[in-house]
């Protein structure tokens, strides 16, 4: 089969390897239909993922059928579509049980495909935990409108609850990019009274707008952009904030606009330290929230998708196929031609 292959800093291959073959009971094996590149994708080809493995097939975003399941998975079987969950978990362990799926205990646990196992951004893949790692696509719901369901709309699904949002709050999300939008589009779920967005990006301010995803946008060259926010939210910043872009100005920005007493949310995967400047923060009684998606409500995600409530399908602004993948990347990585999502089919 064909896979994209991750050979060390800043090289990706288009290899023919090996088909995957069942190793648990646990297992499936899935003919990938439809995959995609992430920015976390990027961040190991910077090498900033240290947990990265060399010669690993990437891959994590992607929608499939299964071909063939191991004697213990009981939810899924051959002709079922699904989309594969960014996290593998053995639902079980302590931290599992707690809905904390990204901590889990076992060896494939937390974000391996595509980073420490072989991924999706191949013909045919492996799903460890597959009772766990996979949701079935409705008849209803197209391989585009679930593609995003494992990671991306996980993500902002569970920002959206890591920021313990009520209606009528005034949210701000730094960022809006995929997993920015992502976060919105939850965010929408729970009623707020105005979502404002920052970006550097124009296009992609003007679409959440058009989109109906912010109230009220800023390009993140704005002249005394603290201050223009802090008016947009009555001079006491939101009472929410999502910061998804993941550099050291957007963390600053994220805990200078936030509410006294307010929730940071740090949903972006950054490539260097950051640092909290304490003693000017104090009093400020902020609440910090940060780590990696715990992506086990694809179920919720896909009821939301099939009524027509989540739907991340206009992010997608570029198709190809598995065969022009390494082009793909270069344009992704480059964020050229206004990139947004690649639907790459297989």
């Amino acid at each position: 089969m064909w896979a994209a292959v991750y050979r060390g800093k800043g090289k990706i291959s288009l290899e023919e390897r090996k088909m995957p073959k069942l190793l648990k009971p646990t297992d499936a094996i899935i003919n990938v239909t439809l995959t995609t590149i992430c920015s976390s994708d990027i961040h190991i080809l910077k090498g900033a993922v240290p947990k990265a493995r060399e010669g690993v097939i990437l891959g994590h975003e992607f929608v499939g059928k299964v071909i063939e399941t191991g004697s213990q998975v009981k939810k899924f079987k051959p002709g079922d579509r699904v989309a594969v969950n960014v996290e593998t978990f053995c639902g079980e362990c302590e931290f599992c049980k707690e809905g904390h799926v990204n901590n889990c205990t076992d060896s494939e646990g937390g974000w391996a495909l595509g980073c420490r196992i072989d991924g999706g951004q191949a013909e045919f893949v492996r799903i460890p935990y597959a009772d766990q790692g996979l949701t079935k696509i409705p008849d209803t719901v197209t391989d585009e409108q679930a593609l995003f369901t494992g990671d991306l709309l996980s993500t902002g699904y569970w920002a959206a609850q890591l920021g313990e949002l009520k209606p009528a709050d005034t949210v701000l999300v730094i960022g809006a990019g995929p997993a920015g939008i992502c976060t919105m589009l939850a965010a929408r779920l729970y009623s707020p009274y105005k979502i404002i967005a920052v970006d550097l990006d124009e296009e992609r301010l003007e679409l959440v707008k058009e989109q109906g995803l912010a109230d009220v946008t800023f390009s993140a060259r704005t002249q005394e952009l603290e201050k223009k926010i802090l008016e947009e939210t009555g001079g006491y910043g939101a009472d929410v904030v999502f910061e998804a872009a993941g550099s050291s100005d957007t963390f600053r920005l994220a805990y200078e606009t936030a509410r006294p007493n307010g929730i940071v949310c740090i949903i972006a995967m950054y490539e260097e330290d950051q640092v909290l400047p304490l003693p000017q923060m104090y009093g400020k009684n902020l609440i910090f929230k940060t780590g990696g998606v715990d992506a086990c409500c694809c179920g919720e995600i896909m009821k939301l998708i099939e009524a027509g409530k989540l739907n991340a399908e206009f992010m997608i602004t570029h198709r190809t196929t598995l065969s022009q993948i390494e082009g793909a990347y270069e344009i992704f990585g480059k964020k050229q031609d206004n990139i947004l999502k690649w639907a790459i089919k297989v």
